[in-house]
């Protein structure tokens, strides 16, 4: 059975937005656990970083500043909701929130290649 909330762009941003803020605090022990080896293991960093000039790896760099951008911009779109009356508009502005972060999340990959 189908909801009809369920086929409504909103809900579509809705989960986007809870998707990538799980994703983004799984990422943060990781980014932590590097963070440390900066301090105790030197040698050890350095060996992660040229592993990190790997294309695969930058990849997945576009994916994680597409993530931090979407859920930048879902978080926008949340606070227009709380603060501004409901409009129509909310569909183009959730739709603009994900172009957005395409295009920073994009720009990002350019530069990294």
């Amino acid at each position: 059975m189908i909801r009809p909330h369920r086929t409504h762009p909103l809900w579509y941003a809705f989960i986007l937005h809870r998707v990538s803020g799980a994703l983004l605090a799984l990422f943060l022990p990781a980014h932590f656990w590097v963070l440390s080896m900066a301090l105790n293991e030197a040698a050890r960093l350095d060996g992660f970083l040229a592993w990190t000039d790997m294309p695969l790896v930058k990849f997945a760099e576009f994916g994680l500043v597409f993530l931090l951008a979407v859920h930048f911009f879902g978080g926008l779109r949340l606070l227009a909701l709380e603060l501004m009356p409901w409009t129509s508009r909310q569909k183009t502005l959730a739709a603009g929130a994900v172009g957005l972060s395409v295009l920073v999340s994009g720009t990002f990959f350019l530069q990294a290649v």
